[in-house]
């Protein structure tokens, strides 16, 4: 093992977490050959095998078990160590490790360059999840910061808002509903709805705002990507509950309309979130103390929406008007 490397260890790591060698390339940003050979020059090194596949999945064997422990272990270690010399290094010069749901990915990236350009000499560590994903990087360490919608439950973490998080209800211009002021609940209910999978943050924050009346709408499809469900509503294929984060170029190009629905939009919120004894570096500080006080204005120059004063917090408009 004296030849084996930290990138094999984490590569082996990801693989035994996910029983994927697929999950994994994808979590690592490589091809799944790469992994493979990785993991190939890992057994190798280790002179034994560390997985066995029976049908279509795979098992770790009990050496593979053993050296997925002390693989943590030592990831762990050199996370610590390297925590330990940002310590260091103050803010310019370090490391922004920040992971971001699926629906920050419109706006995250200038936030980013804006905490930038006020510090020189930052290095941006960026990654974009789905909610499943996301809670998987916080849970492991993965991350300094993690910035999401709903924060975990089942996990002992500082949870802080920095900005409103509006969903709207949006239709091609030509929808029969894009001329008309106030449409009740029951009107809307009647419109099929193309909207994000089940588990995902999109679903679980229309679940939230729907509350009961969620069972009353005609799911026509649901679909994991956001840019999918924008262009199924510009073809005519129904309505959408999204994120007025996502939208801002659809809206500006009229390719969208934002339908005046009673109760909408529907007020959550943006949090940053980070492990309760996360010893986070002085440059995570500093991006954290950035998106409290910067935060929500800069998202709503980026996104060019405007959160109403009037908008209604989720789980309210269930008991909205029909």
């Amino acid at each position: 093992m004296k030849n084996a490397t930290l990138r094999q260890l984490r590569v082996f790591e990801a693989v035994a977490r996910h029983l994927s060698f697929s999950r994994a390339a994808e979590e690592l940003h490589l091809t799944q050959p790469a992994v493979s050979t990785q993991v190939k020059q890992l057994a190798d090194h280790a002179g034994v095998a560390l997985f066995e596949q029976l049908g279509k999945k795979i098992y770790l064997t009990p050496a593979g078990g053993d050296l997925v422990r002390y693989s943590r272990a030592i990831i762990d270690l050199f996370r610590e160590t390297e925590d330990a010399m940002a310590h260091h290094k103050g803010i310019s010069g370090g490391k922004l490790k920040v992971a971001v749901i699926s629906a920050g990915d419109y706006f995250f990236p200038q936030l980013l360059a804006e905490f930038a350009r006020h510090n020189q000499g930052v290095s941006l560590d960026l990654t974009v999840h789905n909610r499943e994903e996301l809670l998987d990087v916080l849970g492991e360490n993965l991350t300094d910061l993690a910035v999401m919608v709903r924060p975990p439950r089942d996990m002992d973490t500082v949870n802080e808002i920095f900005a409103p998080h509006p969903y709207v209800i949006v239709a091609a211009p030509s929808h029969p509903l894009a001329a008309l002021k106030r449409i009740s609940m029951s009107a809307l209910a009647r419109e099929p709805f193309v909207t994000r999978e089940r588990g995902s943050d999109t679903w679980n924050s229309m679940h939230e705002t729907f509350g009961p009346r969620l069972k009353k709408l005609k799911i026509a499809m649901e679909i994991k990507s956001t840019e999918t469900i924008k262009q199924a509503v510009i073809a005519g294929m129904g309505v959408s509950f999204l994120s007025a984060h996502t939208i801002s170029l659809e809206l500006e190009t009229r390719r969208l309309v934002v339908l005046d629905v009673v109760g909408f939009p529907a007020i959550l919120h943006w949090y940053v979130v980070h492990r309760r004894n996360k010893r986070l570096p002085p440059v995570a500080l500093a991006f954290k103390q950035f998106l409290l006080a910067e935060g929500a204005g800069l998202i709503e120059n980026i996104t060019r929406f405007k959160t109403p004063e009037t908008g209604t917090k989720a789980g309210a408009r269930a008991r909205a008007s029909s």
